[in-house]
C-alpha cells in the first residue's frame, strides 16, 4: 500500500534543515541572513529531543565566527561524526580556506547555502550566486535547488552523495527568494531517506576517523617533487559523482513522482530558443514557457542542478538539438571576466562541436533584485533576433553601458483561479507574522496550493514591510513579487501618501485600510490619486481602526491580529468559524511562551476583527485628478534619487543615477529628508511644566526631541510657545523651547517617561496621537532652520543638560523605536562629531547608521560631521585602526612640512608662530583646533603666492584638527567574530575608541547568542537557556594596564555616561566603552518606551554594573578603577530577569531547570559585582 503524503506548509530553510537534520550527527554554526534560521531550527529540534536517522539528536556547536565554524566542522569530520553547516555571503567566504582543505581530505559532509550577495561598493543581505560562485575552485560539489519543493527533495541527494562518493557538498538555493519563500510542500521524512544511505560507504567514514587506536596524520606538508601528482590522484572521486547524484536522483523520483536529473529540461521537444539557468528564476521561466507555448511559440529552459562538478555529457544531453540559441543566464558578475561562471561553462560545452547554437549570457536578479515574467520575455525576444545582444542585463535600465534589453509591459502567468493578496505594513507591527501564519492556516486546512513572500527595506522595526501572498488550485511557480492583486490591505495609514499602495490592483479588487478615520473624514484624506483609483477599478474599500481596538486591548501598536482577523472574514479565503480556529491555534503557537495574558489579548484581537466597515465609493471619484507633488528646493540628489527610493520605486532608477558615485559614496544627513509620520502616539510638551533639564533629549534615540535655545530676533519668527532661559548663566535671558520632529519620531515613549516634569504640576511631556500634533512640523522646520545653534556659549562636555545644546550630527536613523543604542552613538556625534570618523562593524549599527537612501550622520552648520564607513562584521576594529594610521601618517607629514618651514629663513613670522602653535597642540582637540585656524589662511594665502610647501599643506589641510576615531560594533563583533582584531587593536596603543553596544545578543541577525549573552537568558542557539556565565570584555581589557575601560548604562546614570565617554576619548590611547543597550530582542514586558528605565533597573538590582579604568590615574599613585553604581539591590534581581521575555520564556518552556538557571544567573552577577569591589580596594600608591 502507497504510503499517504504528507504536506507541510514551510519555507525554504526550514526545509533544508529539515533534511539535513536527518543526517546531520553534529552542527557547527555562526548566525549570518539569510541562514541563520536553519541551524537555529536545528538548535531548536536538538532541544526538543527530535531523533535523527541515527536515532540521536543532533549536537549544535555555535562558534565565534564563520571561520571557527568551518573549523569545527572539519575536526568533527576528521573526527567520524557527519557533520553539517549553514551559510552565506561573507561567511561562506571565511569558510573557504577549510572548503580547499575538507574536500582535499576527501570529507563527507554539507554546507546548506542560501546564496547571498556579497559586500562590494555597499553592502547587501539579499539573494544572487556571488557567493557560491567564489567557491566553485574549492572542490566541492554544488547542488542547486529552484523552489521550496526541490529544496525538500533534493538536500538529501546532496547527503546521501557525500556519504557514497566522499566529495563534500555545497548545497545552495536562492537567498530570500526559496530560503524565505513560504510554500505548501511534500514533506520527506527519516524512513523516506534512511534505507538510501550507502551503509559500507558510512562505516568507512567512520573507521577513517582519526583514532589514537589506528594512528595516522592527516594535513601533512608536501614538496615540489609530489604535491602535483598526489592532487591529481582526486579525479576518480569526481569523475564518479554525476552518476552518483543521478542515481539518488532516480531514487528520490521513484519516491516523490517527481522527476528529477542532473539537468532538467522543460519546453518544446523542438525548442529553437532556450535558457540555460539555475536557482529560483527557473520556475518563472517554466511559467513563461507555457504562456509563450499557448502562442505557439517553441521556447524551452534547461535548468542546472548538479553544478560541480560540471557533467558535459549529461549536459548536452538535455539541450533538444533543435536549439539554434541559447542564452544562458547567471545571477552574479565577475568584473572584467569574459562572462559569468556558468555562461563560460556552456560555451565551453559547445566549444568546436559542429553546427553549435549561438551562445551569449546576461546577468540578473543581483541583491533580489525582482525577475519577472516580462523580463524572461525580453529574454526570448533577444534570442529571435538575427544577432542577439551578448552580455546583456535585465531587470534594470543601463543607459550608461548599454546592457540592458528592452522589457515589455508585465503580463499575468499565473495558474487560473490565482488569489493574490498583498499587505503593507510596520516592521515590528506582527505583520509578517501574521501573514506566515495565515498562509499555513490555509495551506494546513485546505487543498489549496499557497505561496508568501516578503520584502523589506532597511531600517529595523518601523521600517517597510510588504507581504506578498498567493493562494491556488494548480502549483504555484511565481517566484517574483506580486505585481496585480485581488487584494490589498494598508495596515499604516501614512502609507497613502508616501507609496503606490494601490498600484496593479485588479478590478473589482478589495482594499482594507487601518485607519483613525472614519467615514466623510476618511473620504476627505484619502489622496485623491488613491480616490480615482478606487472608483475607475470598482474597487471594494473597507476600513477599520486596528490601532484604537490594539490599544483598548493592551497590545500597544500591535495591530497584526485583529487585520488578519479582518483579512479571513472579508475575503472568505477559508471559512470564518475555521479561520478564527485556526488563528486562535497559531496565537498559542507563536505567543505561548510570552504568557497566557499575551494569548489572551490576541485572542480578544481575533474576535474583533469583525469591527470593519464598508466605505462608499463615489462614482464622481473617478475623474480626480491627483494633487501636484508640492515643490520644494531640496538637492536635486534628494529629489532625483533619494525619494524615489524611499517611495519604493528604486527599480525605476537608472544606472545614470549612479554617475559619480559609483564607489558606494553617499552624501551625509538624507535621512532628514524623509518625515514619514509613522508614529501613532508622539509628545507633547507642555512648558509651564518644564524644567529645562534636556533630560527627553538625552535619551532620545532619534533625536527627534530637542532643546532650542532662541534670542530676541528668532522669537518674533516662532510661531509657539516658548519660556525664558533659567541657566546656565551664557543663556540668561533668551528663550528655551522644547521642540518635537512628529514626523520624524516614531512615538517610542522614552521622553516622556523620563521626564521629571515639575513635582506640583505634572510631567512636560505626554504622548498623544500624531494627529493632534501635526502642526509642530511647521514649528520643526522653523527651529532647525531659523534657529542658530547656540552650544559655543556653554561647554557642551560639563554635564548632561549641557551636551544636549549640541546639534545632534546623528538623528532619524532606521533604528528600533526605544533602541537602546543609538542613544550612545547620538551623544558621541554632538561631543566630538565636527572632527569624528567612524569605523562600524556590520551589524544593527551599521545598518541603521548607513542603508541607502537614508544616513542619519549629518552635518553642523560648517558643513562639518562625522565621516562614516562600514567594512565587514570582523575586522571594524582593524579597519578603524588603518584609519587611524592613516591619519598619524598623513599628520606626520604636515609635521614634517612646518617644521622644514619653521627652519627656512624666508619663512613669514606670523607663519612660523602659527606652525609651531600647530605642532605644539596637534595631539590636543581644542589646541588644533585653535591653531588650525589660524594656520590655514597663512597657508592659502602662501599656495596663492606659488610656495609648494603651502600648496601641499592645502591638500593636507583637512589632518590639521585632530580626528577622533570611534571603531563602533555590537556584541557580536566585539565579543566573538571581531575580538582578535579588538584584542589586538588596543593592544597597539594606538589613539583610538572603541564604543561596544552590548545587546547580550545578535541583533540585526535576529537574536542569537553571543558571548555576551548571560547565563540562563534564552536566545537564539541557546535554546534551552545559555548555560555559561557572561565573559567580562572589560576586565579582559583592563589586564593591558594601558587601556581606558567603561562600563555605562545612560538610563542608570547620565552624568557617569558622559563622563566615561569624555574621559575615554580625552585619553591619549585605546580606550573601550561597553555601553548596556535594551532591545527588542530581550521582549521587554513593559515594552521598548522603558528601555532607559530597563537601563537603570538593571543596574539597581546587580544586573549591570557601572565602572571606568583610567590608567592615566595610576601615574598620580591613585588607583585607576572606580566602581560608579552602588551596591545593588539584590532582593530585585529575579523580578528583573523576569521582566523580560528572554529569561521569563525559560520558565514556561523549562520549568524545572528556570529557577536554577535564574539563581545561577544572579550568582554569577554577585560574583562579578565582588569582582568589581576587589578592584576598588586594591593599593596602587607604590
Amino acid at each position: 500500500m502507497a504510503k499517504e503524503k504528507k504536506f507541510i506548509t514551510c519555507d525554504g530553510n526550514q526545509a533544508a534543515a529539515h533534511i539535513s537534520y536527518m543526517f546531520s550527527e553534529v552542527a557547527a554554526i555562526y548566525p549570518i541572513t539569510p541562514s541563520s534560521t536553519m541551524a537555529e531550527y536545528v538548535d531548536e529540534w536538538a532541544a526538543q529531543g527530535r531523533k535523527n536517522i541515527f536515532g540521536e539528536t543532533v549536537l549544535v556547536q555555535e562558534m565565534q565566527s564563520e571561520g571557527g565554524a568551518a573549523g569545527a566542522v572539519h575536526g568533527s569530520l576528521q573526527a567520524g561524526a557527519l557533520t553539517t553547516t549553514y551559510t552565506a555571503s561573507q561567511g561562506l567566504l571565511l569558510m573557504i580556506p577549510n572548503m580547499y582543505k575538507i574536500a582535499g581530505e576527501l570529507l563527507p559532509c554539507v554546507f546548506h547555502v542560501s546564496a547571498r550577495t556579497l559586500a562590494s561598493h555597499s553592502l547587501c543581505i539579499f539573494g544572487d550566486h556571488q557567493d557560491v560562485m567564489s567557491c566553485r575552485q574549492t572542490g566541492f560539489a554544488m547542488l542547486c535547488e529552484g523552489s521550496v519543493q526541490e529544496v525538500m527533495d533534493l538536500a538529501g541527494v546532496a547527503h546521501l552523495s557525500t556519504i557514497k562518493s566522499r566529495v563534500p557538498f555545497l548545497n545552495f538555493f536562492d537567498g530570500f527568494r526559496t530560503s524565505h519563500e513560504i510554500q505548501k510542500i511534500e514533506m520527506l521524512e527519516n524512513d523516506d531517506l534512511a534505507p538510501l544511505v550507502d551503509q559500507e560507504a558510512l562505516s568507512e567514514f567512520r573507521h577513517r576517523a582519526l583514532s589514537p587506536e589506528h594512528p595516522v596524520a592527516r594535513g601533512m606538508a608536501e614538496n615540489p617533487d609530489t604535491f602535483f601528482t598526489h592532487r591529481e590522484s582526486c579525479n576518480p572521486y569526481y569523475d564518479a559523482v554525476p552518476a552518483i547524484v543521478e542515481d539518488y536522483m532516480n531514487k528520490i523520483s521513484e519516491i516523490t513522482g517527481r522527476k528529477y536529473g542532473l539537468f532538467t529540461y522543460y519546453g518544446a521537444e523542438d525548442a529553437d530558443r532556450v535558457i540555460i539557468a539555475m536557482g529560483s528564476v527557473t520556475e518563472a521561466i517554466r511559467e513563461t514557457i507555457d504562456y509563450l507555448a499557448a502562442k505557439g511559440e517553441k521556447v524551452g529552459l534547461v535548468a542546472v542542478h548538479l553544478y560541480r562538478p560540471f557533467s558535459a555529457k549529461h549536459f548536452l544531453a538535455a539541450v533538444p538539438a533543435s536549439a539554434k540559441k541559447i542564452a544562458v543566464l547567471d545571477r552574479t558578475k565577475e568584473p572584467g571576466a569574459n562572462g559569468e561562471p556558468l555562461y563560460l561553462d556552456v560555451k565551453e560545452c559547445f566549444y568546436g562541436k559542429a553546427d553549435a547554437p549561438v551562445i551569449v549570457g546576461g546577468r540578473y536578479g543581483l541583491g533580489s533584485n525582482d525577475t519577472t515574467p516580462a523580463q524572461i520575455l525580453a529574454v526570448y525576444e533577444n534570442l529571435a533576433l538575427p544577432e542577439p545582444k551578448n552580455q546583456f542585463t535585465v531587470g534594470i535600465i543601463d543607459d550608461v553601458t548599454f546592457t540592458s534589453l528592452p522589457q515589455g509591459e508585465e503580463i499575468a502567468v499565473g495558474g487560473e483561479g490565482m488569489f493574490e493578496a498583498k499587505f503593507y505594513g510596520l516592521g515590528a507591527d506582527g505583520t509578517v507574522g501574521a501573514n506566515k501564519n495565515s498562509v499555513k492556516i490555509i495551506g494546513d486546512n485546505t487543498n489549496k496550493h499557497c505561496q508568501a513572500y516578503f520584502s523589506y527595506d532597511s531600517k529595523k522595526s518601523g521600517g517597510f514591510t510588504c507581504s506578498h501572498l498567493r493562494f491556488g488550485d494548480s502549483p504555484i511557480r511565481s517566484t517574483y513579487l506580486v505585481n496585480t492583486p485581488n487584494f490589498v490591505a494598508c495596515h499604516v495609514q501614512a502609507y497613502l501618501h508616501m507609496y503606490d499602495v494601490t498600484r496593479g490592483l485588479k478590478k473589482n479588487g478589495t482594499f482594507l485600510l487601518n485607519t483613525i478615520w472614519e467615514g466623510e473624514e476618511l473620504a476627505n484624506n484619502l489622496p485623491n490619486r488613491v480616490k480615482a483609483y478606487f472608483a475607475k477599478n470598482n474597487i471594494k474599500v473597507y476600513y477599520i481602526n486596528a490601532t484604537k481596538i490594539a490599544q483598548e486591548i493592551g497590545l500597544g501598536n500591535r495591530t497584526n491580529t485583529i487585520l488578519q482577523s479582518a483579512f479571513f472574514r472579508i475575503t472568505g479565503v477559508i471559512p470564518v468559524d475555521l479561520a478564527v480556529e485556526q488563528m486562535k491555534k497559531f496565537i498559542v503557537k507563536s505567543y505561548g511562551k510570552k504568557g497566557q495574558d499575551v494569548v489572551d489579548k490576541n485572542y480578544a484581537a481575533v474576535d474583533r476583527g469583525g469591527e470593519y466597515k464598508e466605505l462608499a465609493v463615489d462614482p464622481a471619484w473617478a475623474t480626480l485628478e491627483a494633487e501636484p507633488a508640492q515643490a520644494n528646493d531640496d538637492p536635486a540628489f534628494i529629489n532625483e534619487v533619494v525619494r524615489p527610493i524611499n517611495a519604493q520605486d528604486g527599480d525605476l532608477l537608472k544606472v545614470s543615477a549612479f554617475k559619480g558615485i559609483e564607489d558606494g559614496t553617499w552624501p551625509q544627513g538624507t535621512a532628514a529628508y524623509e518625515k514619514r509620520g509613522v508614529a501613532t502616539f508622539v509628545p507633547t510638551w507642555t512648558p509651564e511644566n518644564c524644567i529645562q533639564c534636556n533630560k527627553c533629549a538625552y535619551v532620545c534615540p532619534h533625536a527627534a526631541i530637542r532643546p532650542f535655545v532662541l534670542d530676541a530676533e528668532e522669537v518674533k519668527g516662532l510661531n509657539a510657545a516658548s519660556i525664558e532661559m533659567k541657566a546656565p548663566a551664557a543663556m540668561k535671558g533668551m528663550n528655551f523651547r522644547i521642540q518635537v520632529s512628529v514626523m520624524d519620531c516614531l512615538g517610542c515613549g522614552n521622553c516622556a517617561d523620563v521626564c521629571p516634569g515639575n513635582p506640583k504640576l505634572g510631567k512636560a511631556l505626554t504622548m498623544v496621537p500624531l494627529e493632534q500634533e501635526l502642526d509642530e512640523a511647521a514649528n520643526w522646520d522653523y527651529c532647525v532652520k531659523n534657529v542658530k545653534s547656540k552650544q559655543d556659549l556653554v561647554d557642551i562636555k560639563s554635564n548632561p543638560k549641557n551636551s544636549q545644546f549640541a546639534t545632534p550630527l546623528f538623528e532619524f536613523s532606521g533604528a528600533c523605536s526605544g533602541c537602546g543604542e543609538t542613544p550612545y552613538v547620538k551623544l558621541i556625534s554632538q561631543l566630538f562629531g565636527d572632527r569624528e570618523i567612524v569605523s562600524n562593524a556590520t551589524g544593527c549599527s551599521s545598518i541603521y547608521s548607513g542603508s541607502i537612501p537614508s544616513t542619519p550622520y549629518t552635518t553642523n552648520e560648517k558643513g562639518q560631521g562625522p565621516a562614516w564607513a562600514n567594512s565587514l562584521f570582523e575586522d571594524f576594529c582593524e579597519y578603524g585602526m588603518g584609519m587611524a594610521l592613516a591619519n598619524k601618517k598623513m599628520r606626520a607629514r604636515i609635521k614634517a612640512i612646518l617644521e622644514e618651514a619653521i627652519a627656512a629663513e624666508g619663512t613669514p613670522a606670523d607663519f612660523k608662530a602659527a606652525a609651531q602653535e600647530w605642532i605644539d597642540g596637534m595631539n590636543d582637540a581644542d589646541a588644533s583646533k585653535a591653531a588650525a585656524g589660524k594656520l590655514l589662511p597663512l597657508i592659502e594665502a602662501g599656495k596663492a603666492a606659488g610656495c609648494p610647501n603651502c600648496a601641499k599643506l592645502s591638500e593636507l589641510s583637512h589632518y590639521l584638527v585632530k580626528r577622533s576615531q570611534w571603531i563602533i560594533g555590537g556584541d557580536g563583533a566585539s565579543y566573538d567574530i571581531g575580538y582578535g582584531g579588538l584584542d589586538h587593536v588596543i593592544a597597539s596603543g594606538e589613539d583610538v575608541n572603541i564604543l561596544v553596544l552590548d545587546t547580550e545578543v545578535y541583533s540585526n541577525t535576529g537574536g542569537q547568542s553571543s558571548k555576551a549573552t548571560p547565563l540562563g537568558a534564552i536566545a537564539k542557539f541557546a535554546a534551552s537557556g545559555k548555560r555559561v556565565r557572561k565573559k567580562d570584555l572589560g576586565m579582559i581589557a583592563t589586564t593591558y594596564g594601558y587601556v581606558y575601560v567603561a562600563q555605562i548604562a545612560m538610563g542608570a546614570d547620565h552624568a557617569q555616561c558622559l563622563k566615561a565617554i569624555r574621559e575615554a576619548e580625552a585619553y591619549p590611547g585605546p580606550s573601550i566603552i561597553i555601553a548596556y543597550a535594551p532591545c527588542i530582542n530581550h521582549g521587554l514586558k513593559k515594552g521598548m518606551g522603558k528601555s532607559q528605565a530597563e537601563e537603570e533597573a538593571a543596574v539597581k538590582c546587580g544586573y549591570w554594573h557601572l565602572w571606568r579604568f583610567n590608567p592615566a590615574l595610576e601615574a598620580e599613585g591613585k588607583n585607576p578603577f572606580s566602581l560608579d553604581s552602588k551596591e545593588p539591590n539584590w532582593d530585585g534581581f529575579q523580578d528583573y530577569l523576569k521582566g523580560e521575555v528572554r529569561f521569563a520564556s525559560v520558565m514556561k518552556q523549562y520549568p524545572t531547570e528556570a529557577a536554577d538557571l535564574f539563581n545561577a544567573c544572579e550568582e554569577m552577577a554577585k560574583k562579578r559585582y565582588q569582582s568589581y569591589v576587589r578592584m576598588t580596594k586594591m593599593d596602587w600608591s607604590e
